[in-house]
């Protein structure tokens, strides 16, 4: 069923294995471990839009976390009532917490292809998916540091037989380049998912689960079956993980999370700079000094009226109190303290009440 696949990978390694034989040894394990290093570089380059809906999405997980945290203070200990109203809060934003995964999920099938093409891979075997007898002999017989690269930690069967026969019967090679190369994948996975993690920034609810599934799961998975692995194919994990870092560094250097130092780090520097000499005056310019604002109709209401002074007291009207009525100081009508006239009746009647003072 899956024969359309296994001929595709063959047939890529096949044509980067025929570039590198112009000038290396056509059955050496180099051209060989070249044509996977080939074959990852291709596959990776195929998937580059995938990875960047990855960077997207999880852009749009860190948008939305000041809203998820709003949600779980609303929600308490409703563990059900908060995954229901995440759920639709990630549907209305259109954010996949699984498109994360987007980039991986693509190189399984090509992984499973690729361990079952150098599976059936062993001396005297015919040609298969696309190969003919004489290049599956060169794959079959091709040695990395002294092992086949068709060899893995353990083998059984008429496979371990043969491939042993080259070997002179002996694991030591086979096994200490196996180890080496299983190490550095389960340590090169670790990292690579630790980087995506930090990409990311923080997450809640299901996208949190998948992140630490593939943080510690895909590590101890692969050192487990890391032992039934053909050597090509612990290569091929291992440049594939490479590569991922590679790629992880250059796009937390070139964009960096939301809120973090880094991307404070790059507004900050993004930023236009201004001379100050730009801002100072001319030599020999004269200074302009701002115009003052024109005084408006309301500064002259504000200014006080006679009504207004005697309607604060008899202090504010007289300010001179006790100084008699009207020509009892023989003034001509006038108090001592120069207040005008008093009506008949002794109350204050002035011609002029309820009128603005004039200017």
């Amino acid at each position: 069923m899956l024969d359309w696949l296994y001929t595709a990978i063959a047939w890529v390694m096949k044509q980067w294995h025929a570039l590198f034989s112009t000038f290396l040894d056509p059955a050496g394990g180099i051209a060989w471990a070249l044509s996977v290093v080939m074959l990852v570089v291709t596959i990776r380059i195929l998937l580059f839009r995938l990875f960047v809906k990855q960077v997207k999405s999880q852009r749009a997980m860190q948008e939305i976390q000041p809203e998820i945290q709003k949600l779980r203070k609303q929600y308490g200990a409703d563990k059900q009532g908060f995954s229901q109203a995440m759920m639709a809060l990630q549907k209305e934003r259109g954010v996949n917490p699984l498109a994360g995964c987007l980039p991986i999920l693509p190189q399984i099938p090509i992984f499973i292809g690729l361990f079952h093409v150098l599976r059936r891979i062993a001396p005297g075997k015919p040609g298969l998916y696309s190969w003919d007898n004489d290049l599956t002999q060169q794959a079959a017989t091709a040695k990395l540091f002294g092992a086949p690269i068709a060899s893995s930690f353990n083998m059984v069967g008429e496979k371990e037989q043969a491939i042993l026969e080259l070997t002179g019967g002996s694991y030591t090679n086979i096994r200490v380049v196996a180890m080496i190369l299983i190490i550095i994948m389960c340590f090169t996975t670790f990292y690579t998912q630790k980087q995506i993690q930090r990409r990311s920034g923080p997450v809640e609810g299901q996208a949190a689960t998948v992140q630490k599934l593939l943080l510690y799961g895909m590590p101890i998975s692969l050192f487990v079956s890391g032992f039934f692995f053909p050597i090509l194919v612990l290569l091929y994990w291992f440049t594939n993980n490479l590569w991922t870092l590679g790629q992880q560094f250059y796009i937390l250097k070139k964009m960096p999370p939301p809120g973090s130092p880094a991307a404070l780090a790059k507004a900050e520097a993004d930023k236009p700079r201004i001379d100050p000499k730009l801002l100072a005056p001319k030599p020999g310019a004269k200074p302009v000094r701002p115009k003052r604002a024109p005084a408006t109709s309301s500064d002259a209401d504000d200014a006080p009226t006679v009504e207004a002074a005697e309607d604060a007291g008899p202090a504010a009207a007289d300010p001179a109190p006790g100084n008699g009525t009207a020509g009892s100081n023989g003034t001509g009508g006038r108090t001592s303290g120069g207040s005008r006239p008093r009506a008949a009746g002794g109350s204050a009647g002035p011609a002029n009440r309820g009128k603005r003072r004039r200017r």
